[in-house]
């Protein structure tokens, strides 16, 4: 057993802990419980809109993204490539550095649109912040986070209130679609593909974040009340999930964080977490002597890193920092464990939902996993971890086949369809 092994053993870090046949099934149960309404980790919300059908070709629609930091809207239309943007304008937030007033925001969003509307009378609105869907596919704010301060958003909603204000300039006759990041990624993904090849979507934010959703017939969502067969698109908020075993070091990085006891499988997996918690446990690590003091000093010296660095050391690069080769060989080992056990934990929240639906059983029409995200998409580890544990505990374990179809920039594509389909 290698030193860097042994460590994370010691301190319940060792990824091997996850194993994602074990925890599908308790994630799948959990999700269970969301849907029929009962005490879960993950809500399973019902977003009311559906990836059911084509996505017509030619139309315009009016699409907005109200990001973390930064807002763009544009008109958007399908064809056979995939699908063409124009009059794209993009532009910081309001409410970052300065907070701003919930009037003002709506206004905003209104100036940049107003030249638009008169192209489409659809508006497709991808609202990334913590809100409660409506049955009219409205979203009720709850609160306004990341790096945004809004005053008095809370309790309005953000379609209606949009629709207001345009009236008030004597634009009328619109309709708002509004949906979240996770549901724009599998709608955009999907809408740029024959549908027909696959069984079902799932859409996967892994990045700065962690989050899944996907397609269940309206009968299987109990606390809904409804016998439809529609698919409806359901948010997981996975990022939400406690079940999963956790570490001396992820342990003491919850407890430092902004939200304490919350998010419990985001921190495992995001993005945004793994410089901190390498950071935490290279320093346990030299106090331990399982690496030398120097190499503490040389990693402290690069100041705040992110996951990209992590990733670099985890194919065996950027280890300058290191004193001599068994600490880099240590610092190397431990990363490359970090994105093992962020990939094992994601392919438990996948296989879950694939179970949970029973889709995937024919290999000639698998799971398609939309999936979007820093993690994802720029790791070199991460993606080849993720898809490996796919095809070992999904294919030759379950007998579930699924695809991953990593997409870029879909917020946008995936709010045209939103509108276009709902």
């Amino acid at each position: 057993m290698s030193k860097a092994l042994e460590f994370l053993k010691k301190h319940g870090m060792d990824p091997a802990l996850i194993d994602p046949l074990k925890y599908s099934e308790l994630m799948m149960r959990d999700m269970e419980r969301g849907l029929a309404g009962e005490s879960s980790d993950m809500p399973m919300i019902p977003t009311y809109l559906s990836n059911d059908g084509e996505v017509p070709k030619g139309s315009k629609t009016v699409v907005i993204d109200a990001g973390g930091t930064n807002f763009r809207c544009a008109l958007l239309s399908f064809d056979d490539g995939g699908y063409t943007l124009d009059k794209m304008s993009k532009c910081k937030m309001p409410g970052i550095g300065q907070a701003a007033d919930w009037d003002e925001f709506i206004a905003f969003v209104a100036d940049k649109i107003e030249p638009l509307c008169a192209e489409s009378d659809s508006i497709g609105f991808c609202f990334s912040y913590h809100a409660t869907v409506t049955e009219d596919i409205d979203a009720k704010v709850i609160c306004i986070d990341k790096e945004v301060k809004l005053r008095g958003a809370e309790g309005k909603l953000v379609g209606a209130c949009l629709l207001e204000e345009l009236a008030k300039r004597g634009v009328t006759g619109k309709r708002i679609v509004i949906l979240n990041d996770t549901a724009a990624v599998l709608l955009g993904c999907a809408a740029q593909l024959d549908k027909s090849k696959y069984s079902a979507f799932i859409g996967q934010v892994s990045g700065t974040g962690t989050n899944t959703c996907c397609e269940l017939p309206e009968n299987r969502i109990p606390k809904l009340g409804r016998s439809g067969s529609r698919g409806m698109i359901v948010n997981l908020e996975s990022g939400m999930y406690s079940g999963l075993p956790r570490g001396d070091f992820d342990l003491e990085l919850d407890s430092l964080s902004l939200n304490p006891g919350a998010k419990a499988l985001e921190k495992l997996t995001a993005g945004v977490y793994l410089g901190e918690l390498s950071r935490m446990i290279f320093k346990a690590a030299a106090e331990e002597q399982y690496i030398d003091s120097a190499s503490l000093e040389g990693i402290a010296a690069l100041g705040a890193y992110d996951s990209a660095t992590v990733d670099a050391w985890a194919c065996g690069e950027a280890l300058d920092c290191a004193a001599n080769e068994a600490d880099a060989a240590f610092i190397s080992e431990v990363a490359l464990a970090l994105f093992e056990r962020s990939a094992r934990c994601m392919c438990a929240n996948l296989l879950g939902i694939m179970r949970l639906s029973g889709k995937g059983k024919d290999e000639k029409l698998p799971v398609c996993v939309c999936a979007e995200g820093s993690l994802v998409q720029k790791s070199r580890r991460y993606r080849p971890y993720l898809e490996s544990f796919l095809k070992e505990y999904g294919e030759k374990a379950l007998g579930i086949y699924s695809v991953l179809n990593v997409g870029q920039e879909t917020t946008l594509p995936g709010s045209a369809a939103a509108a276009a389909l709902n």
